[in-house]
């Protein structure tokens, strides 16, 4: 399978190399592709992991790449959350080898980057990313630095160590990190890892959509999910997209995203019907998943929410802490940023028979 990438604001190409990461307009970059056919046939069934739908993914059949590195992220459970509630479902996306969604994206990611030849990473991350890239450099034996905000979660900043990376911490907003990491690979040529930038990323955050296909024999009508930088949205929205252009389902899903009321520069470009999201400032919240402030592809996250009928909702901080206590209560321990997308959830309208489907995207253990 032949890529290129193009630009999604100019519309300019790029052969697909280690430093490639944004258009010299400063746009991002989408994945340009062959199309890809693929039906319930293709599926890779004696595979327990999400390399099951190889067919559907950016590699030869015989790349190598990803088969050294693969921890088995992927085929996570898909569970009734309640009996009163036999429509609603949720993904237990946190039980990943780094113990968050961001392994899909992270795997593909450095197994491309494995193949490109290259040596050294950069990566920012508000955590799990940053984890996740970290686990698996180590594995395809790639040198690797993080970029942190100073004050993440002592058990994040524990994490990415343990598997070998540099870690830089840095003071200031999760947009000051992105710009310290951004000028470090410019000023010393290594490899920009950012589950944000990075169209590699969403090949493998889009095996989300095509597990719950797989699960459900089809799609939900809606998925609910948190929404910072958009990575899983994004995902899901193109895997789906796949599936609807292969005739696997009949319609796509409507995508509710959701945001933190203390950072919500989505939901008010939403709101204001604009077609990008402009920088606020983030007054604080413990999603910090989610606090995003300037997410760099804001226009292709609202041109996939209106596309599929969606909304965005946003929550406060008593009702994400009152949502992480209500999950906890059912068996699941998340972080804020998951509990952030279950208040979402209790204050969105639907009908008893409406299938919904939500992420529990990051372990509780992993908070402060």
């Amino acid at each position: 399978m032949k890529e290129q990438y193009q630009c999604h604001s100019c519309g300019a190409k790029y052969n697909v190399s280690e430093q490639i990461w944004k258009c010299q307009c400063g746009g991002v970059l989408d994945l340009l592709k062959e199309k890809i056919e693929f039906d319930d046939l293709k599926v890779n069934k004696n595979t327990p992991s999400m390399w099951r739908y190889i067919e559907a993914m950016p590699f030869g059949r015989d790349s190598g790449s990803w088969s050294a590195i693969t921890m088995g992220e992927g085929n996570t459970p898909l569970i009734m959350l309640d009996s009163e509630e036999p429509n609603t479902f949720v993904k237990v996306d946190y039980m990943m080898p780094t113990l968050s969604f961001k392994d899909r994206g992270a795997a593909v990611l450095i197994a491309k980057a494995k193949e490109l030849g290259v040596k050294h990473v950069i990566a920012d991350s508000s955590g799990n990313a940053g984890t996740s890239i970290a686990a698996y450099a180590k594995r395809a034996d790639i040198a690797c630095d993080i970029f942190l905000r100073k004050g993440t979660s002592p058990k994040k900043i524990a994490q990415v160590r343990a598997h070998g990376a540099n870690v830089r911490e840095i003071e200031g907003t999760r947009e000051d990190v992105a710009e310290a990491a951004q000028k470090a690979v410019n000023e010393e040529k290594k490899f920009y890892a950012s589950h944000v930038y990075h169209p590699f990323f969403y090949e493998g955050t889009k095996t989300y959509a095509y597990e719950i296909w797989e699960q459900m024999n089809g799609a939900p009508d809606t998925l609910m999910i948190p929404v910072g930088n958009g990575t899983l949205l994004l995902g899901a929205y193109y895997g789906f997209q796949e599936l609807l252009e292969n005739k696997c389902i009949e319609k796509m899903p409507k995508l509710v995203a959701i945001q933190a009321e203390n950072c919500a520069p989505l939901a008010k470009a939403f709101v204001s019907n604009q077609q990008s999201a402009e920088p606020i400032e983030n007054s604080g919240t413990l999603a910090e998943g989610i606090a995003i402030a300037k997410p760099a592809r804001s226009a292709q996250i609202l041109e996939a929410i209106r596309a599929t009928n969606g909304q965005i909702i946003t929550t406060n901080e008593e009702e994400i802490l009152k949502a992480c206590t209500a999950l906890a209560g059912k068996g699941f321990y998340v972080e804020p940023t998951t509990a952030a997308n279950y208040a979402g959830y209790l204050k969105y309208e639907h009908s008893s028979d409406e299938k919904i489907v939500i992420p529990l995207c990051g372990a509780g253990i992993k908070s402060n």
